[in-house]
């Protein structure tokens, strides 16, 4: 066993800064209230650092409390690590040596998403932080359908286009609507007979791919992924169901 427990001044001293917003006006009953709530936690020595007054009656805060918990690094299993990302030269004369034609990718931010920095960020063709796009890829053939786009359109579109690759970007978040927007989409390309058909990729801030593989998609990306991750992968996914290692 390897049992850790948060860091702060000493070495395996439980000690947490977190921080948390109550629908309290700010003054001492909130003050008290933030106390007695992170005791009920199960938190021990608790010491707000911080509260202000945010407006509409509500309290925020920092606070430093201490736990006597512990978690067994040892007994974590860790995911299969990601392929090291190549460069755009090098994906596109990786799956032009495999591939008779560009691959037909399609992308949206899906349901009520409408925010489409993080999937222009992976298809447009300036691409992110000086990582370029897939549209700049010679061996991808990209269709960036923009947001707020229903599952059903997507699904249309990528049997049009004859997709191998779907691309989700979801960073709306607020009550887990992401989770419903992303199962739905799952849900239809299963019920349509299309899901062993297509590679499934989910990106946004509140997505990994221990997520992502449990909402029945084959790989997520989080927040900072660079396109040349992304296009790695695909490469990889191409030709290894090529040969039969997939699907």
């Amino acid at each position: 066993m390897n049992p850790i427990r948060p860091y702060g001044d000493t070495l395996d001293d439980g000690l947490i800064q977190l921080s948390f917003t109550l629908p309290a006006p700010f003054g001492p009953r909130a003050t008290e209230a933030a106390k007695q709530l992170l005791k009920k936690l199960g938190f021990k020595d608790v010491r707000l650092a911080f509260s202000r007054d945010i407006g509409n009656q509500f309290t925020f805060f920092v606070a430093y409390v201490h736990t006597t918990h512990t978690v067994d690094l040892d007994a974590i299993k860790e995911e299969a690590p990601l392929p090291a990302a190549l460069d755009m030269h090098e994906v596109d004369e990786m799956l032009a040596a495999e591939c008779e034609h560009p691959i037909a990718v399609v992308g949206a931010c899906i349901g009520a998403d409408a925010h489409t920095v993080g999937i222009d960020a992976i298809l447009n063709m300036k691409g992110f932080a000086g990582d370029y796009g897939l549209e700049r890829y010679h061996m991808f053939k990209v269709h960036n359908l923009g947001a707020q786009v229903p599952p059903e359109e997507l699904i249309r579109e990528a049997v049009r286009r004859n997709a191998s690759v779907m691309l989700v970007s979801q960073v709306v978040t607020q009550k887990n609507i992401h989770i419903q927007q992303l199962t739905e989409l799952v849900d239809l390309l299963e019920a349509e007979g299309l899901r062993d058909k297509l590679l499934l990729i989910v990106g946004g801030p509140r997505i990994d791919n221990r997520l992502a593989k449990e909402l029945g998609y084959d790989v997520g990306f989080g927040a900072g992924t660079r396109p040349s991750q992304v296009a790695t992968f695909i490469a990889h996914w191409v030709i290894e169901r090529k040969h039969g290692k997939k699907g």
